[in-house]
């Protein structure tokens, strides 16, 4: 927005046109920063994710080789990962 009353100055224009451009660079801009966030949320919350079933799924088999824990054996890798994040 700065850049576009800048530019309106040294080209010597018309306030409300200098305005009306600058109004629509913002919008442009907070439109793209919007896709940009929603992108970057949407990717950090998978990693996140994977991140925090990953060490689940270690923790569990390390219990396991402890022999803390009884091995279990499930027909459905989603559904255990499911149950675990319940709990």
């Amino acid at each position: 927005m700065g850049l576009v009353m800048l530019r309106g100055v040294v080209n010597r224009e018309l306030a409300s046109h200098v305005a009306m451009e600058a109004i629509v660079a913002m919008l442009l801009f907070m439109g793209i920063g919007f896709v940009a966030g929603w992108i970057a949320d949407y990717l950090i919350r998978d990693a996140m994710e994977h991140s925090f079933r990953d060490r689940v799924r270690w923790y569990r088999q390390e219990m396991i080789e402890a022999g803390y824990v009884e091995s279990e054996q499930p027909s459905d890798q989603s559904q255990k990962d499911f149950e675990l994040v319940a709990r």
